[in-house]
């Protein structure tokens, strides 16, 4: 699948839509995510132009790759959630629910979480 320039996190990353930014290094944008499933939930993701956790990993530099993943765990430090725990959660194509064609991880946490999937 090509990307997307005009999905919305392409949009966000090109500040044509508004955000509440949590996180920010040369590697990645975190901001609070308007549909929260948690008391903290917040989506990371990528500067570079990646459909999935598939497409990066094929695709993405060593340096974007452990540059992406370091600011998961900074912004998940910053959210105070190391110590009692958190959550993240990547959906990918069709099966996975993936709804945005553009990487994201997702950080939840500020609760006890549920079975991870329902059956």
């Amino acid at each position: 699948m090509a990307y997307d320039i005009e999905n919305i996190f392409a949009k966000i990353l090109r500040e044509e839509v508004p955000c509440v930014k949590v996180y920010e290094d040369d590697n990645a944008l975190a901001f609070n995510d308007i549909n929260p499933q948690a008391p903290i939930h917040v989506l990371v993701i990528p500067k570079g132009p990646y459909v999935s956790i598939d497409d990066f990993i094929a695709s993405a530099s060593d340096s974007e790759i452990a540059g992406f993943f370091r600011a998961v765990g900074n912004t998940a430090r910053q959210l105070g959630l190391s110590t009692p725990g958190y959550r993240i959660l990547v959906n990918t194509g069709d099966n996975g629910m993936q709804e945005v064609p553009h990487l994201h991880v997702h950080i939840m946490g500020g609760r006890k979480m549920g079975p991870m999937v329902a059956i």
